[in-house]
C-alpha cells in the first residue's frame, strides 16, 4: 500500500479559516475542494431548484391532476436501501399531499388510493419488468411511478402503456445503450438528472433525492393551484431523514447538493424529528439519534435494511419506514436485525469460501490476475455483491463474484455483481466484453465501481477471459497499488475529544471522504482480540495513544507509518481518543 497526502490549498484553507471554519476543518475542507466559507451553507434555501430537474413540472401536473381526481397509483420500488427509502419517501410524501389536496376539495382521504410494489429480488429481478407491469395492473391503479428504477425499462414501460396505465419513471441511474446509442422508454413522462437534456447539475443525486424532488415540484403545482399557500402547505421537509439515509447508503458522491439534504436530514435526526421506524433502527443498532452521523446511515442502519431486500422482502423494510406506530416499528425493526445477522453469518462463510478460492488461483510467488472472477454453486445470489466487495477491498482488484440464478426456469444462468477499483469503468468493461464475446452476457447495467450481470452457466470461463483481458489492457502497475489517500500528520493539539465530536458532526462520505490521517508511530505493543482485529498501543508525537485496526490480524512492526481516522472510545463512562487505523505503508 502506497499512502499518499492530500494537496492543501493554501488561499483556500486561509480563506476558510478566516471565515471562522475551525482550523483543522479549514484544512481538510480547503483538501477537498472548498474555496470558500460560502460552500459550507446547507439550508434548505440552498438547494438546487426543482424547475431546473428536466420534466419535474410535468410530473407534478401529472401526479397532481390525479390527486385531484382519486386516480388510484402505484409505487413500483427497488430492493435496496434506496429503493425502500424512496418508496417511503413517495408513499408519505404523496399521501401528505393527497390529505391536503382533498381538504381544499371538502372530502375525505381516501384510504388505499396510494399504493407500492416491490419486486422480489430473485423471482422478479430488477426494475420494472413487463410482468411487474401486468401485477400493477391487476391492482386497480392506473398510474404506475417508478423509483430508483425504470429509465432502463424500455419493456416494462411499454406493457405498462399497452394496459392503459399512465407511467412516471423517476430514476437516477444511466439509461440503457445500444449500438453506441442512448435508449429510453417512450409514451412516459422520465424525471432522472441523468437523462439526455437534463441541465440539473447534480447527476450524483440519489432515487430517494429525485422523489423528493418530484415532491417539492408537486407541491410547488398544488400551491399554484390554490390547494395551499407558502404558510398552511404540507412540510415535506420532515421527509429529510429519509432522503439523508438512502443518500449515504447508495453511496453516490456527495457533492455540494447531496451533503446539503444529508445534513439537512441530520439535523432533523438529531434533533429527535424522526420517524418511528428510523428511531427504531437507531435502537437494535445500538446507536444514538441525538449524535447521529453519515457513518450511522451508511454502516449501521443502512445495512439492516438492505438486508431484507437480499434474504427476505423488501417490503419489511418499507413497512418499518412508513408505520406511525412505535411498537408496531419495533417489532419490524428486531425483524430487520435478526435478518441482518443472517446476512453476516452468510456472508462471512462466503467470503470465506471465496477466500479459499482465490487463493487456489494464486501461487504463494503470484501477484492476483487483473481481474477476479468466483464462483461456487453454494454462493447465495443476495450477498454476491457484498462479497465481491470485501474482495475488492482485500485484494485490490476488479472482481465478480456468482451465484446460481434461484429464479424458476433460469436455473442454467448465473447473476453475478461485480465491484471495482479507481481508475477501471466496470460498466464500461462489461459493454466491450459484450461487444468482443456476443451472447456470453444475457444482461448487464450498472456504473464505474459497481455492475451486475447475468451469464449463462457454461460461459463463465469465456466471460472470465475476456474479463480479465480488457482488464490487462487497461490498467497498470500503478492503478493496480492499492493507494490511500490521507491528510497527512494529525498535530497531537487536535488529539481531543471536543475535536473528535466536531469532525464526527460534519457530513462525510463517497467524493468527501472522511479524515485519514497518516505518520510515523511507534507500535508499543499489540495483540489480538476476538481473534481478528488488531489492539494497539502506539506512541504518537510522543505521547501514548490506543489503537485498533479492525479486521486486521497481522502484526505490525516496531515502527511504522499508520493511516488512521480520530475517534473517541467510552468505556465505564471515561471516554478516550484512539486511533481507527485504514491501513499501513510497510
Amino acid at each position: 500500500m502506497k499512502i499518499i497526502e492530500r494537496t492543501v490549498p493554501p488561499r483556500a484553507q486561509w480563506a476558510l479559516e478566516q471565515a471562522g471554519v475551525h482550523p483543522l476543518l479549514a484544512r481538510l475542507f480547503a483538501a477537498r475542494g472548498m474555496a470558500s466559507a460560502d460552500e459550507l451553507d446547507d439550508s434548505l434555501a440552498r438547494l438546487l431548484p426543482p424547475a431546473t430537474l428536466a420534466h419535474a413540472d410535468a410530473a407534478a401536473r401529472l401526479l397532481a391532476d390525479a390527486l385531484s381526481q382519486g386516480v388510484p397509483l402505484c409505487i413500483v420500488a427497488d430492493y435496496d436501501c434506496d429503493g425502500a427509502t424512496a418508496c417511503a419517501v413517495g408513499l408519505r410524501g404523496l399521501r401528505m399531499l393527497e390529505a391536503a389536496t382533498a381538504a381544499h376539495g371538502q372530502r375525505a382521504p381516501q384510504p388505499g388510493l396510494i399504493r407500492y410494489l416491490v419486486p422480489d429480488r430473485v423471482a422478479d429481478g430488477y426494475g420494472l419488468t413487463p410482468s411487474i407491469a401486468q401485477r400493477v395492473a391487476a391492482t386497480g391503479a392506473q398510474l404506475l411511478v417508478t423509483v430508483d428504477n425504470g429509465i432502463a425499462s424500455v419493456e416494462g414501460v411499454h406493457m405498462a402503456r399497452e394496459l392503459g396505465l399512465q407511467v412516471l419513471v423517476t430514476d437516477h441511474h444511466l439509461p440503457a445503450v445500444v449500438d453506441g446509442r442512448t435508449v429510453l422508454p417512450t409514451d412516459c413522462t422520465i424525471v432522472n438528472p441523468n437523462q439526455p437534456g437534463c441541465g440539473f447539475e447534480s447527476k450524483s443525486i440519489a432515487g430517494v433525492g429525485v422523489m423528493f424532488y418530484v415532491l417539492l415540484a408537486l407541491r410547488a403545482e398544488l400551491r399554484q393551484r390554490g390547494v395551499f399557500d407558502a404558510k398552511s402547505q404540507p412540510k415535506v421537509d420532515t421527509l429529510l431523514p429519509l432522503v439523508a439515509l438512502g443518500t449515504v447508503a447508495d453511496v453516490v458522491k456527495l457533492d455540494a447538493n447531496n451533503r446539503r439534504l444529508v445534513a439537512q436530514g441530520l439535523k432533523r435526526v438529531r434533533a429527535g424529528a424522526l420517524p418511528p421506524g428510523l428511531a427504531a433502527l437507531f435502537a437494535v443498532a445500538s446507536r444514538r439519534p441525538e449524535t447521529a452521523t453519515a457513518f450511522d446511515f451508511g454502516f449501521a442502519v443502512g445495512p439492516r435494511l438492505n438486508a431484507a431486500g437480499r434474504l427476505s422482502d423488501m417490503t419489511l423494510g418499507i413497512e418499518c419506514l412508513t408505520t406511525d406506530d412505535p411498537a408496531r416499528a419495533q417489532e419490524l425493526a428486531r425483524t430487520l436485525d435478526g435478518i441482518n445477522r443472517e446476512r453476516k453469518a452468510l456472508e462471512g462463510d462466503m467470503r470465506e469460501q471465496a477466500l479459499q478460492l482465490a487463493d487456489e488461483m494464486l501461487d504463494d510467488s503470484e501477484e492476483p490476475p487483473p481481474a477476479l472472477c468466483l464462483f461456487d454453486p453454494d454462493f447465495h445470489e443476495g450477498v454476491v455483491g457484498i462479497v465481491a466487495s470485501r474482495l475488492k477491498d482485500k485484494l485490490h482488484r476488479p472482481t465478480f463474484v456468482f451465484a446460481m440464478s434461484q429464479a424458476e426456469g433460469k436455473e442454467n444462468e448465473l447473476k453475478g455483481s461485480g465491484r471495482s477499483i479507481p481508475g477501471f469503468h466496470l460498466r464500461d468493461a462489461l459493454d466491450l466484453v459484450a461487444k468482443r464475446c456476443p451472447g456470453v452476457l444475457l444482461r448487464f447495467g450498472g456504473h464505474a465501481m459497481a455492475a451486475g450481470c447475468t451469464i449463462d452457466a457454461d460461459r463463465l470461463d469465456e466471460f472470465e477471459a475476456a474479463l480479465q483481458q480488457v482488464a490487462h489492457e487497461q490498467l497498470d502497475t500503478a492503478t493496480l497499488t492499492r493507494r490511500l489517500e490521507s491528510d497527512g500528520p494529525l498535530d497531537k493539539a487536535f488529539r481531543r475529544h471536543d475535536v473528535v465530536d466536531t469532525l464526527h458532526q460534519e457530513v462525510w462520505g463517497q467524493g468527501f471522504a472522511p479524515p485519514v490521517f497518516a505518520e510515523m508511530v511507534e507500535v508499543v505493543s499489540q495483540r489480538l482480540v476476538g481473534e481478528k482485529h488488531l489492539q494497539l498501543k502506539l506512541k504518537h508525537q510522543g505521547d501514548a495513544v490506543d489503537g485498533i485496526w479492525f479486521s486486521h490480524t497481522e502484526p505490525l512492526p516496531a515502527r511504522v507509518k499508520l493511516a488512521f481516522r480520530l475517534d473517541a472510545d467510552e468505556w465505564q463512562g471515561q471516554r478516550r481518543v484512539r486511533f481507527l487505523v485504514e491501513g499501513a505503508e510497510v
